[in-house]
């Protein structure tokens, strides 16, 4: 963060002082100004660099910012037109500059996709800083060393929610069965109906919550008001989907075509068959277990081909009657 309000500072002062317009051309025209002029080989074609960028306006509004996105932008330097790729090669390693852009140049021939924040006349200012240059080689290195790392962080992390999750259904004495994924889950109300195949349209009610049971998610008005859950314009009703077209996390996908229509059942559900390391909204962390109480409403199929039993030959015997001739004696 202190690094960021320095770099932040450096770049408000030269964006006061590029009022002078002391900004210099490239030979194809680009306008920059290089804030550092540090000391090394410059950045050449082929290089990969890892650089933090601002993106404004040059009122001062900041339209992106890698600092607040939290990772740098990386790209390859390359011979083509674009400006930045062209200033790249008069850097390097911890350089600063401004690249300014004349949006008139953007915006030339499509006026109508010009927004309002960048009137005609205005500039698209990059202010960049070089953090790491490297060649494609070291740079794919340092990628596969970093899938490698993460790799290992997610398998740690479901390693720990897997015991957390055997903990819980130990705690509540439940009994549940498990899948080969994962996926465990309790039959709370049987039925005799068929179950739904991959293809078939389900109609499903649900409440779903958390391992510490706090209720996310509910199609049920009842449920949903007793957890006392936001949900502006909901309509209570089951949802509808298609078994196999992926509209559901996987942990759904597969527990649904256990199930019988017009069966309930409770799913516990590892991340890993939900939404993994990833966030989803302001309830559900990464590596989240998922537990929903659902009911398979209905079933609407759809053909399926005929399922062919396994054919059964049968060897057959054939006899062969031998035909003996007797030759008649003269």
């Amino acid at each position: 963060m202190k690094k960021y309000l320095l770099f932040i500072l450096v770049a408000a002062f030269a964006l006061k002082a590029s009022a002078q317009d002391d900004f210099q051309r490239s030979p194809q025209g680009t306008q920059y100004k290089l804030l550092t002029h540090n000391t090394g080989d410059r950045i050449k074609v082929g290089d990969v660099v890892t650089f933090n960028v601002i993106q404004k306006t040059d009122k001062d509004s900041v339209l992106y910012s890698s600092f607040e996105a939290g990772k740098p932008a990386q790209r390859q330097v390359q011979q083509t037109g674009d400006p930045m790729m062209e200033v790249l090669q008069l850097m390097t390693v911890k350089d600063s500059a401004i690249i300014r852009i004349p949006t008139d140049s953007i915006f030339k021939d499509q006026e109508d996709k010009r927004p309002p924040f960048f009137p005609k006349g205005s500039n698209l200012l990059f202010i960049m800083k070089i953090e790491k240059v490297q060649s494609l080689a070291e740079a794919m290195a340092d990628r596969d060393k970093a899938m490698a790392a993460e790799k290992e962080a997610v398998v740690k992390k479901q390693a720990e929610e897997s015991g957390i999750i055997d903990k819980y259904v130990a705690d509540n004495k439940l009994i549940v069965k498990t899948t080969p994924s994962g996926l465990k889950y309790k039959i709370t109300q049987p039925s005799l109906k068929p179950k739904p195949l991959a293809g078939d349209t389900v109609f499903v009610n649900y409440v779903g919550r958390r391992l510490d049971g706090k209720v996310f998610d509910s199609s049920i008005e009842t449920a949903a008001k007793e957890a006392n859950l936001q949900q502006p314009g909901r309509v209570y009703e089951p949802i509808k989907f298609a078994l196999g077209a992926q509209g559901v996390i996987p942990g759904w996908e597969e527990g649904l075509l256990l199930l019988n229509e017009g069966s309930k059942a409770t799913f516990i559900i590892p991340s890993k068959l939900a939404y993994g390391e990833r966030q989803s909204g302001p309830d559900l962390p990464p590596f989240s277990t998922l537990i929903f109480d659902v009911e398979l409403v209905k079933v609407i199929r759809v053909k399926h081909a005929p399922t062919v039993a396994p054919s059964t030959t049968v060897k057959k015997t054939t006899t062969v009657k031998k035909s003996v001739t007797t030759k008649k004696k003269q």
